[in-house]
């Protein structure tokens, strides 16, 4: 028979049965592994950087790539607040509205409308680009369909309207792609065809995705749906579309980006799972997902929730000599960036409490 001891030690060692980024909606709580053993064998770290995510204090790092072209992040912070707190704050826009790097934003309705994208638009310099686009050789990532000789010749390239005519034409495209995307999924991401070796959209976000052995594990049906987007919905999944400019290294980028919250069961180890997966980009990333786990908390004298964050994506330039000496100061400042956001969120979901 257990001792008095032994029981607290077992209620111990099952409180510590979280999960984060491997962690399972359903299913017994014996069936996962413990925080401390996601820390250690999936993310590698050691006695003193956990102790420092437990403690409060924000810890990130870059993880190992395949490719050059690859970056992978990782950072974790215990917060004390709600996990639904960090939800109304993820779905905020507009609060990043408000943020310096966010020059524009807006959100999608259910249908999609043209309306939607008031503000999606290229400058003149990008307009001016455009000019001399062709297959193989533009400064502007775009899917083949826009790069070809019917769309410039459809075009006054000297009217003094030249802009907005560009950008209609870039509107009904992002429309079409958008509603061609929630009939088709990732098939409808097309190819991009700016550089001299395409990338085919949905085979580069396969091949990114399949950098996470631990999430096709333990949350089989979000890893599914995050591939095989319509099919298979789970009933615990809500899906938001949006668009944004942003300041991202030498250019400003448009961006469009699909929402996929999964919310987990009242008592279940994680409260809700984010993900913010990139469907199209002007520039720089030909494919990202950036995924957010609000994990509960295992000390009932300090209630709150690990939230953990993983980020990925492909990027141009980051290959060869003048490439490795970009990414190595990139991934760097990125690292930099994610710890100071975790601090951050931190700060705001406590001061909210």
């Amino acid at each position: 028979m257990a001792t008095h001891s032994n029981r607290n030690k077992i209620r111990r060692g099952l409180a510590l049965i979280l999960a984060s980024t491997a962690a399972v909606i359903s299913g017994s709580a014996q069936s996962n592994p413990s925080l401390q053993t996601y820390f250690r064998q999936y993310i590698g770290l050691n006695q003193d950087q956990i102790a420092t995510i437990q403690s409060g204090q924000p810890f990130a790092k870059n993880l190992p790539s395949r490719t050059p072209a690859e970056v992978f992040l990782w950072g974790a912070v215990y917060v004390h607040a709600t996990p639904e707190s960090y939800l109304k704050f993820a779905h905020d826009f507009d609060r990043l509205r408000k943020l310096p790097n966010y020059l524009a934003l807006g959100v999608f309705s259910d249908p999609p409308r043209l309306s939607d994208l008031e503000g999606f638009a290229f400058t003149s310099d990008e307009v001016q680009a455009l000019k001399n686009c062709k297959p193989g050789d533009c400064q502007i990532q775009l899917p083949e369909d826009f790069i070809i000789e019917q769309n410039h010749e459809s075009i006054n390239w000297s009217a003094p309207d030249v802009d907005d005519r560009v950008n209609q034409l870039l509107h009904q495209r992002a429309l079409e792609g958008m509603v061609a995307y929630q009939h088709d999924g990732n098939k409808a991401l097309g190819v991009y065809n700016d550089k001299h070796d395409p990338t085919e959209v949905a085979d580069q976000f396969a091949y990114m995705l399949s950098y996470d052995k631990a999430l096709p594990v333990y949350l089989p049906d979000f890893y599914r749906y995050l591939l095989d987007y319509p099919r298979a919905k789970p009933a615990n999944v809500e899906d938001k579309f949006y668009w944004a400019r942003v300041k991202f290294g030498l250019k400003p980028t448009l961006r469009v980006v699909q929402m996929v919250t999964l919310r987990g069961n009242p008592g279940d180890p994680l409260a809700f799972a984010v993900a913010e997966k990139q469907l199209y980009a002007s520039h720089y990333f030909e494919t990202a997902l950036d995924m957010s786990f609000c994990v509960r908390g295992d000390d009932p004298k300090q209630p709150g929730f690990y939230l953990i964050m993983a980020m990925g994506s492909e990027q141009n330039g980051l290959t060869g000599l003048k490439g490795s000496i970009v990414r190595h100061v990139a991934v760097g400042r990125s690292v930099n960036n994610l710890r100071d956001a975790l601090a951050s969120i931190k700060a705001t979901l406590e001061s909210s409490q």
